[in-house]
């Protein structure tokens, strides 16, 4: 029994060192306060981004894990398979002892005609039937955070933007976001509504949008970087980035979350994996500590 005890308490030790919660938190408003590193369900589709994962177990256990390890910050679209994702989504999270404290963020403005194909759409009405069709799928009565995954340019952004506010109104969404937009964007959306999140490509090999992250953070918004991991220019023998991993001894995908981190408290990566292994590798990124010198560095490449 001592044994099984001993056991126990170290798994409890490893559990809190293993924890998203040490990633620091943001609160959206008075109801969530998420851990920063949250996780992204892209990957828990087909072949580019098309059609059903290949093991369903499998899917909903990486899910039902991520909230093992105190994550409680997802991120969707009704696009990512379509659906396949959500479904995963909602299967894993049906298990988690604290699903009321799970916060979700949902995608829609984009369609699909197959592998890799990726087509704006966003006629208000299209916009309202997908964030319906989604709330159904993901078996809730409210968006949490509904981002316009693209804005399509053949419709005002007054209209798109629009018709989600209205759908705010009407209590089925509680928070705007938009996604891939310049400063100039966001600032034109802010006249239809209150964004209070941004989603861009950004990470430690590319950060073009430096002026978004600002900007987003200077208006208390969140900025969810997605494609966070994007390190393979950076990754080999003598690079800055693989010398810094060792320097800390882990791994390079740690660096680079500890890199966005860093940068910005409005900022929550979502990294996106199939496996349990790479899971526990990006929740790990929480308890690194990146020196002023090394973000410096990174933030130079």
């Amino acid at each position: 029994m001592e044994m099984d005890h001993t056991l126990y308490m170290k798994e409890v030790e490893i559990m809190a060192e293993l924890n998203a919660a040490n990633s620091g938190t943001y609160q959206f408003d008075d109801q969530f306060k998420i851990n920063r590193l949250g996780y992204g369900t892209m990957q828990l589709t087909g072949p580019g981004t098309w059609g059903p994962y290949k093991d369903w177990n499998q899917a909903v256990s990486v899910v039902e894990h991520a909230t093992e390890l105190g994550v409680n910050f997802f991120d969707t679209a009704d696009s990512y398979g379509p659906w396949f994702a959500d479904h995963y989504l909602a299967a894993g999270l049906k298990k988690a002892a604290n699903r009321d404290q799970i916060f979700i963020s949902d995608k829609v403005g984009q369609t699909r005609q197959g592998p890799s194909i990726w087509t704006p759409h966003g006629e208000p009405g299209y916009l309202r039937q997908q964030v319906e069709v989604s709330m159904m799928t993901l078996g809730l009565d409210h968006e949490d955070l509904l981002f316009l995954h693209r804005i399509d340019s053949h419709f005002p952004v007054a209209e798109q933007v629009g018709e989600l506010k209205k759908m705010q109104d009407e209590g089925k969404i509680k928070h705007i976001g938009l996604s891939q937009v310049t400063v100039e964007e966001i600032k034109e959306a802010q006249k239809y509504a209150k964004i209070d999140a941004v989603e861009n490509l950004y990470n430690v090999a590319n950060h073009k949008d430096d002026d978004v992250v600002d900007y987003c953070e200077s208006q208390h918004m969140a900025f969810v970087p997605w494609f966070p991991l994007n390190t393979g220019k950076l990754v080999g023998a003598n690079s800055p980035l693989s010398n810094i991993a060792k320097k800390y001894n882990v791994s390079e995908a740690q660096i680079a979350l500890a890199w966005l981190l860093k940068r910005s408290p409005n900022i929550l990566p979502i990294p996106g994996t199939s496996s349990i292994q790479h899971l526990e590798d990006n929740v790990a990124a929480a308890n690194v500590d990146l020196s002023d010198a090394d973000f410096n560095q990174l933030s130079q490449l």
